[in-house]
């Protein structure tokens, strides 16, 4: 199969991502890394957990006082849009319109830099209220764990922007197809990786 053919809407596959040997072993290749990325964050998890409100004597900071659901419910509502406008995204690349595909695609990279935006003042307010990477053994496990999700999605936005500008001339054909596809499967897996955060280091830190 020739993957640099020009298909139309009529001609396209229905599953574009799996229709070619190359994009099935693409496939396997992204649910290895997915494996060992949940192997990581399950460490990261567990350590934080083991952590948590763990420090000096006296220490000023838990998490039930540090913090603020309003901010962090809605940095997690914006991300979850984006996993929405990335199926958008896929969708009309499985139909094989490029235009709406990279619209969407657009979409979902703004609202992953605005996500971003948040989790920086976050973190800004944490480190100028004495909340800092050293302060403790909790702050540690809290910044290594959120900042690695924050590197991830700064890798899932740079794998975006890097597909579409790469094939903003070439549109859709079987080679490209399924690297669009799994980026969106990565995106949605750092959406469900935030959710896991959402849940155990802020509900829970703040509710009990």
């Amino acid at each position: 199969m020739d993957l640099n053919k020009r298909y139309t809407a009529q001609s396209w596959p229905d599953h574009p991502e799996t229709a070619t040997m190359e994009g099935k072993n693409k496939f396997v290749g992204f649910w290895l890394l997915l494996a060992a990325e949940t192997v990581t964050f399950a460490t990261l998890f567990a350590t934080y957990l083991a952590l948590k409100d763990r420090g000096p004597s006296g220490m000023e900071y838990t998490a039930a006082g540090l913090f603020e659901l309003p901010l962090v419910f809605a940095m997690t509502m914006i991300l979850l849009t984006s996993s929405l406008t990335s199926v958008y995204a896929m969708h009309h690349m499985k139909n094989h319109n490029f235009k709406a595909m990279q619209a969407w695609l657009g979409i979902t990279v703004l609202l992953g830099l605005t996500f971003l935006g948040f989790e920086f003042y976050e973190f800004y307010h944490y480190v100028n209220d004495g909340f800092g990477f050293t302060q403790s053994a909790f702050s540690s496990s809290f910044f290594v764990l959120v900042g690695t999700h924050g590197a991830h999605v700064i890798f899932g936005l740079s794998w975006f922007i890097a597909l579409m500008l790469r094939n903003a001339k070439r549109g859709l054909n079987m080679y490209n197809a399924p690297k669009f596809y799994l980026a969106s499967l990565y995106w949605h897996f750092i959406d469900v990786v935030w959710v896991f955060i959402f849940t155990a280091v802020y509900l829970m830190g703040v509710v009990g």
